[in-house]
């Protein structure tokens, strides 16, 4: 074999050897695409567990608030027991408990109230209210509202009931529906 030939042989080998791994730089710059878009991902990760319970609060106060309105237009007032209106999700008396929250329900002619304490620091409360009221064309209506707490760990507090309108959050809560 000529000595060029062989000259271009051994050079073409050793150019296939190096382009076969990758690179310290290139490692490098994967692993911290890598570390920030977990940086990005993580707390977002993380905080979808306490959104879930705080889901838990939430549709269980317009459940109750759904099934109060029921109640009331089948009886001559709203339910004081968690039982009478059988929702299954939260049983008991004026009181009722979930792994993640403390319920109590107070009920009567003209309006009801429930309020779900956070029984996790890490967690916001939630209340609910109907009442009952007639409007301006004389006709019965039944208002809702459901609150949230503006601060997380902040014990829940009731709705402020309105003669003749739809019950109203606290200043220190955020209203979520009416």
């Amino acid at each position: 074999m000529r000595t060029e030939i062989q000259a271009k042989f051994i050079q073409y080998l050793n150019l296939e050897k190096r382009e076969k791994g990758f690179t310290l730089v290139e490692l490098l710059v994967v692993i911290i695409v890598i570390g920030i878009l977990g940086a990005i991902a993580l707390p977002n990760f993380l905080n979808q567990d306490v959104k879930a319970k705080q889901s838990e609060a939430k549709q269980n106060i317009a459940l109750v608030n759904k099934t109060q309105n029921s109640y009331r237009a089948e009886n001559s007032q709203f339910a004081t027991s968690f039982d009478v209106l059988a929702i299954g999700s939260v049983t008991g008396g004026a009181t009722g408990n979930t792994s993640n929250y403390n319920y109590a329900i107070a009920g009567g002619t003209d309006s009801a109230t429930v309020t779900a304490s956070a029984a996790d620091s890490a967690l916001k409360s939630y209340s609910g209210a109907n009442t009952r009221f007639s409007n301006s064309a004389s006709q019965s209506v039944i208002g809702n509202v459901l609150c949230e707490t503006r601060v997380i760990g902040a014990s829940a507090t009731v709705p402020t009931i309105n003669t003749g309108t739809t019950p109203t959050c606290t200043a220190d809560q955020k209203t979520l529906s009416l």
